[in-house]
């Protein structure tokens, strides 16, 4: 499963939504210099024995999700990043 992902404005977070739109959850620094991944949606269950934090890294969240997904995340640049509202229509 390939991952968007995408800065989200004014915060230290990354949104992570499949190729379909679908949120999958978020990336967040929390505190900083350390990244939480929160699953959401469809990825609760393909997430679910996955190690979410701390990360040293965005790069080593994202390994982790890559290898639980068995896919790519993609960083997404400009642009308006995609909300659940948008995901829900």
């Amino acid at each position: 499963m390939d991952i968007d992902v995408t800065p989200k404005l004014d915060e230290a977070a990354w949104l992570l939504t499949d190729l379909l739109g679908r949120p999958m959850g978020h990336v967040a620094e929390e505190p900083a210099g350390e990244f939480r991944i929160h699953p959401a949606g469809q990825a609760l269950l393909t997430m679910k024995a996955m190690k979410c934090g701390p990360f040293r890294t965005l790069d080593d969240a994202l390994a982790e999700i890559e290898l639980f997904t068995r896919g790519t995340c993609r960083r997404v640049l400009g642009g308006d990043p995609p909300t659940e509202a948008d995901a829900a229509s």
